[in-house]
């Protein structure tokens, strides 16, 4: 109760009559007209978290828990009756309880309970005896009438009344003794509890599978967070190793190169050592020398300079600086795992770069037309890697500044597709270049020709065949049949001997067809190509 006088304390809401806190008039408990007008107020409960409308008496007038209050009563006595007083005089320590009556007393009032006629004979007992037992709460007195015990119950009102109430208040109510009203009642609670307990077994049975879903998801979490730190661990470990081959990688080229440099840095050298001593040697005779001894040493200067003019020497570098990091480079496997990323020396040479495909030189007008650009190094190997800048232009020869549109798609194996739709015939120049240098075969020129004609018959092999043995069908071979059959036939005249088209006589099944469709066509020509 106290706890409930705690929850609405600093409220605004006053549980007795007088003033409240700002000097207004409070209504008081004997005015229930008054207030019946106030809202109804709820509080919530901290143990279960319902709301629960305090009645009009407040929160002394909400049911007292007599089974909690018997418990407090057994931890109290369980605790050598610490902090109990003396149902009678209220001042002193609990010593003993008696058994009839249901009151704790005190030493003093105990003594005095024994010199009572009425209550001499109650039965006494020590604190300490009432630790075993289950219950030793005190009489349930009516509320209205302090000294009377609940014994009966009022069947109108539905509550537990005294002897006073029933002649008072609940006078000419139904009413029976508590002992024989509890079966009828107790029946109905657990007519009530046997409706609730299915409810409780399945919110138990729920929790019990929300507790095993929930560890089943914690040990999932686990499982899996295992795996991602495992497949975390030796992707580093193949990514780290990757890298360690990477630089190993890169020192060996830096090594080779530098090696190749001395090299050719030793044999430059050399010579140009060599070249230097014959061409010092060489003027200081001609400057220096006399006429006798320039035609005595002669012989021996010009054979040591033309040995010298002969020597075959490249002032072209062997190696260069080119090398780069390609990180989006497949790299293989590592450790199990895909690893990117590799250190590339190749250098495109445009003039190693071939260009190849059916419509290199040639195109329909508003068809799509395509060739393939494959990139190459120095040594004429495959770059084997895209990422190369390819410049494309194609312009018509009588309109350079009507360009047609390109695509460059990269196949990032050192291949490029290039593809475009010329929208009129005639002649284009197409530019491909890569570094602002043309490749090998660049610029060249395109025919655009008109659009291809398809062809309106079937391609057949005669036309007996085709026409399902019509005699009128015709065919562009010009050949026919005995008996009125004014189409071709296998081995008949005129027979090309072998399949071809019969709008226009083409040998070629994917060829243009040269069919005008003129008026001097024959019309029976047309059931063929309806056929």
């Amino acid at each position: 109760m106290w706890n409930l006088l705690g929850l609405l304390d600093g409220s605004g809401v006053t549980l007795e009559g007088g003033e409240a806190p700002g000097g207004e008039a409070r209504p008081s408990r004997t005015e229930p007209k008054s207030r019946s007008l106030q809202p109804q107020i709820g509080i919530l409960c901290p143990v279960c978290d319902a709301q629960v409308d305090l009645p009009l008496g407040g929160v002394k007038a909400l049911t007292i828990d007599h089974l909690a209050m018997n418990d407090v009563m057994l931890e109290s006595l369980r605790g050598e009756g610490q902090g109990l007083v003396c149902d009678l005089c209220s001042d002193r320590e609990v010593e003993k309880r008696c058994q009839t009556c249901k009151a704790n007393l005190c030493h003093f009032c105990c003594q005095a309970h024994r010199r009572q006629k009425k209550t001499m004979y109650h039965t006494m007992v020590d604190l300490k005896d009432l630790k075993g037992y289950s219950r030793v709460g005190k009489p349930i007195l009516c509320p209205a009438h302090p000294a009377e015990e609940l014994r009966l119950f009022c069947e109108l009102c539905d509550r537990p009344v005294c002897r006073d109430c029933v002649v008072g208040e609940h006078r000419e109510h139904p009413y029976d003794f508590t002992s024989n009203v509890i079966h009828k009642h107790g029946d109905s609670v657990r007519e009530l509890l046997r409706g609730t307990q299915p409810h409780v077994e399945a919110l138990e049975e729920a929790l019990a599978q929300i507790k095993s879903v929930n560890s089943g998801l914690q040990e999932r979490v686990e499982a899996v967070a295992a795996d991602v730190r495992t497949f975390s661990e030796g992707y580093i470990k193949a990514i780290e190793e990757h890298r360690d081959k990477l630089l190993k990688q890169l020192d060996d080229i830096r090594v080779q190169k530098e090696n190749s440099l001395q090299l050719q840095k030793a044999q430059l050298e050399q010579l140009l050592a060599d070249m230097r001593t014959g061409v010092e040697f060489t003027e200081h005779l001609l400057t220096s020398g006399s006429d006798l001894e320039i035609l005595i040493t002669k012989g021996v200067v010009v054979e040591r300079l033309r040995k010298l003019n002969k020597v075959e020497y490249s002032a072209r570098l062997g190696v260069n600086d080119k090398i780069s990091f390609c990180p989006q480079e497949k790299a293989g496997q590592c450790r199990g795992y895909e690893v990117y990323g590799a250190i590339n020396t190749k250098e495109v040479d445009p003039s190693k770069c071939v260009l190849q495909g059916e419509d290199l030189h040639r195109a329909r007008e508003k068809q799509t037309a395509s060739f393939t650009l494959l990139c190459k190094d120095a040594a004429g190997e495959s770059m084997g890697r895209g990422g190369d800048n390819v410049q494309v232009a194609v312009v018509p020869k009588d309109k350079k500044d009507s360009p047609v549109r390109t695509v460059v798609k990269d196949n990032k194996d050192g291949s490029y597709h290039v593809s475009y739709t010329p929208k009129e015939p005639g002649v284009y120049t197409v530019w491909v270049c890569i570094r602002e240098q043309h490749v090998q075969g660049s610029p060249f020129t395109v025919t655009v020709r008109r659009k291809h004609r398809p062809h309106p018959g079937v391609f057949h092999c005669c036309t007996f065949c085709s026409s399902g043995g019509q005699k009128t069908a015709r065919c562009a071979c010009g050949g026919t049949m005995p008996g009125g059959y004014l189409g071709c036939g296998h081995g008949h005249k005129g027979h090309p001997g072998r399949p071809h088209w019969s709008c226009c006589g083409k040998f070629i099944e994917k060829s243009e067809c040269t069919y005008t469709g003129g008026q001097s066509a024959p019309r029976s020509l047309l059931r063929t190509v309806a056929l």
